[in-house]
């Protein structure tokens, strides 16, 4: 039986820091704040890891248009609240100057589990990300179209690029959040499965184990969600502007699309060694978008900018198809203003020209990153 055609619904999960309006500075979210938060927004906002964040996310969305009014109420929502207690929240990947080992973690059983499983690891976490679920109802159409979309991964990690801080340095990499991210188990790039019943064997064999409860610690860049009849591209640093990340989710749900209609054509995207998909994964971490990424083709670097515009080109009809071909091209303002991480450090860099110090060209960063969470709500 052939499967279903999928719905391309659409949900976007975002993680957001919460900083003191004058220090810019973290903060730990007081209970009262949290509870005011769920009154007003049920269970599209829960309280994260660590205290001084929270994750908000959108509804199951039919259109791209659907999630950005989502998601831009969402914002509106926390900022609002965050303001009547004197904090700012920032959607940014890690914060720049705050220290990891003085946060504290919720007082919750699955990160009171995670801190003992996962012991100091854990206690990094000071990172946030991005989630874009597209429906893909079919099992194994979701692990099929999984293993090919995963070529496209580094291509969506260097547009989203959020992170080139860590406790007040410069890393020198513009999504230090991976690095992160990538001490824990069950992270990275997923490994390829022939069958969606593969997968689960796979994942029933760690269950059974007692190593974990279910299938939301698997943490791959990309997975079938454990909760929803979707895939789950988790590879993305969370985008501090509104306009940004929307158009991330559509190039994603777009992706998808194109590889569904190559499928019922009995077409399919070519799969690549997992070894060279890496490593543009490392040059996207490394470089964002200013080094270009491997051509597997040709078997050379392409500055990213062409590599876009060919992406956009296929996936142009699908878009259309979609209702969200202006949104996609959304991501050529990330080139032509600069990916987050890229303004972060401009902005620390020309503080740092006009007579700031460190701790205070830092600060200008978080400030700007204030502003740009408010941007096109």
């Amino acid at each position: 039986m052939a499967p279903q055609d999928p719905s391309f619904s659409l949900g976007i999960e975002e993680e957001y820091l919460i900083v003191d309006a004058e220090t810019f500075d973290l903060v730990e979210a007081p209970e009262s704040l949290m509870k005011t938060c769920q009154d007003l927004l049920g269970k599209k906002v829960s309280p994260e890891f660590l205290k001084c964040q929270i994750e908000v996310g959108t509804g199951v969305c039919a259109t791209i248009a659907e999630a950005r009014e989502d998601l831009a109420g969402l914002r509106r929502t926390v900022k609002e609240i965050c303001n009547t207690y004197g904090f700012e929240p920032i959607a940014v990947s890690t914060h720049p100057f705050a220290d990891w080992d003085r946060q504290h973690f919720t007082d919750k059983e699955r990160y009171r589990s995670l801190e003992k499983d996962l012991a100091a690891v854990a206690r990094r976490m000071l990172i946030c990300g991005m989630h874009v679920h597209v429906g893909i109802e079919d099992d194994d159409l979701r692990v099929d179209l999984m293993n090919q979309f995963s070529y496209f991964l580094p291509h969506l990690l260097a547009l989203s690029t959020s992170s080139p801080f860590w406790e007040g340095r410069e890393t020198g990499l513009h999504s230090y959040r991976l690095t992160v991210f990538d001490n824990l188990p069950r992270t990275g790039l997923p490994p390829p499965f022939q069958s969606f019943s593969e997968y689960r064997r796979s994942i029933e064999t760690i269950i059974k184990a007692d190593i974990i409860e279910d299938g939301t610690k698997i943490w791959w860049d990309l997975r079938p969600s454990a909760r929803y009849p979707t895939l789950e591209a988790r590879i993305c640093d969370v985008s501090p502007r509104l306009d940004h990340a929307i158009a991330i989710a559509a190039l994603t749900q777009s992706i998808l699309r194109m590889l569904f209609t190559l499928r019922s054509e009995n077409k399919r995207w070519r799969q690549y060694d997992r070894f060279l998909v890496e490593e543009n994964r490392w040059r996207a971490q490394r470089y964002g978008v200013s080094r270009g990424l491997i051509d597997f083709g040709i078997g050379q670097i392409v500055p990213f900018e062409n590599m876009l515009n060919e992406l956009v080109e296929l996936v142009k009809p699908h878009a259309e198809a979609l209702g969200c071909f202006e949104e996609v091209t959304g991501v050529f303002d990330i080139i032509e203003q600069g990916t987050s991480s890229h303004r972060q450090v401009e902005v620390f860099h020309n503080a740092a020209t006009n007579g700031a110090d460190e701790n205070d060209a830092l600060k200008e960063v978080v400030r700007s990153l204030v502003e740009d969470f408010s941007r096109g709500l």
